[in-house]
């Protein structure tokens, strides 16, 4: 097993937490664990805490991308850090050691980003705010992905370096995924059968996509064709 480390995203998800914690630690043995706490008004910063993670808290909401950033600069402090860093967001539950696969997937050589591409659909709305990342993406980057949006990732040290800070709330996974094949990371996904929290076709659910939306339209703007941004260069 390569050195590893996870950062965790969650707001609000003490009751999830714990069973993904504990996945990941059973995954990845020894591995450095830091929850990313987006402001939580709940009980998620004890029970990480409890789990025995590292909890980087925000204090306040300030938006998925934001709260990553925060955790991935802590755990970059460290000089020796891990060859490879695994983000993924909190309601996984057991299923989160199922991302094991992605780890091997960058260690193998195969790739410097491996994203899981979930082998289920759970939940969701119409599809406007996926199919709008799939074409930012192919736009932006020249890449087509099934998951441009998901969470669930590893990556070496170098592509985390190099594609910090991430963009703010939900912009965070395509602009991650455009600065990393702009700079020569290599990319690739990985079909997994993983389980989260899924929003549904409610009030709640079409608000949360609204928000996303918004997010990859300011991702798209900031990565114009005449902005490319300088993130460096994949490692020989």
């Amino acid at each position: 097993m390569p050195d590893a480390a996870a950062i965790v995203t969650a707001r609000n998800e003490a009751d999830r937490l714990p069973a993904t914690l504990a996945a990941l630690r059973r995954a990845l043995p020894g591995a450095p664990l830091l929850v990313a706490d987006d402001g939580s008004s709940d009980a998620t910063a004890r029970v990480a805490t409890e789990a025995g993670a590292r909890v980087i808290a925000t204090g306040e909401p300030i938006g998925k991308g934001g709260a990553a950033t925060a955790a991935a600069e802590t755990l970059l402090a460290d000089v020796a850090g891990p060859e490879i860093v695994v983000l993924c967001d909190g309601d996984l539950g057991a299923s989160a050691a199922r991302l094991v696969a992605l780890v091997d997937a960058v260690a193998a050589g195969g790739c410097d980003l491996a994203v899981a591409a979930f082998a289920r659909r759970l939940g969701g709305g119409l599809g406007v705010a996926l199919g709008f990342a799939r074409w930012v993406v192919r736009k932006r980057a020249g890449l087509a992905l099934r998951a441009p949006i998901s969470g669930q990732r590893a990556l070496r040290r170098q592509t985390l370096e190099a594609t910090l800070p991430f963009a703010p709330g939900f912009g965070m996974e395509i602009a991650m995924t455009i600065d990393a094949a702009r700079a020569g990371f290599r990319v690739a996904e990985v079909e997994l059968d993983l389980e989260h929290r899924a929003t549904g076709r409610t009030a709640a659910g079409f608000l949360h996509r609204a928000g996303q939306l918004r997010d990859f339209v300011r991702v798209y703007l900031s990565r114009g064709e005449g902005r490319r941004r300088q993130t460096g260069r994949a490692p020989a």
